[in-house]
């Protein structure tokens, strides 16, 4: 790999950290699927503090290193979530997710059954 591609991957990895620890809207967009919305608030608070807090990364679940994907378990629900990279407008992929100019981060958490 490329010194040039290494700093993308880590760069991207930045961005997704960010927006998944902080859940912060400036950062990117948050989506709960309507299964997740379903549960019980508290089972829905402790799935979205889950994501927040993961950290169980491996080459199994993260082959690009981006931290981009993760899966858990909480009462007895089994969670995935996803960030994915668009432009600006929301319309097609970004071109360069590592450029927070030119990407606009969605983060979905759905139920693992909804996948």
């Amino acid at each position: 790999m490329s010194l040039i591609a290494k700093t993308k991957r880590d760069r991207i990895r930045e961005l997704n950290d960010a927006l998944r620890t902080t859940i912060d809207p400036k950062l990117g967009k948050i989506v709960l699927t309507s299964g997740v919305e379903s549960l019980p608030s508290d089972v829905r608070a402790r799935a979205i503090r889950k994501t927040a807090t993961f950290n169980a990364f491996t080459p199994d679940n993260d082959p690009h290193k981006e931290h981009d994907f993760g899966s858990f378990e909480i009462a007895g629900q089994h969670f995935f979530f996803k960030i994915d990279y668009y432009d600006a407008k929301l319309e097609f992929g970004s071109e360069d997710p590592a450029d927070p100019e030119k990407t606009a981060r969605v983060l979905t958490l759905m139920l693992a059954e909804e996948y």
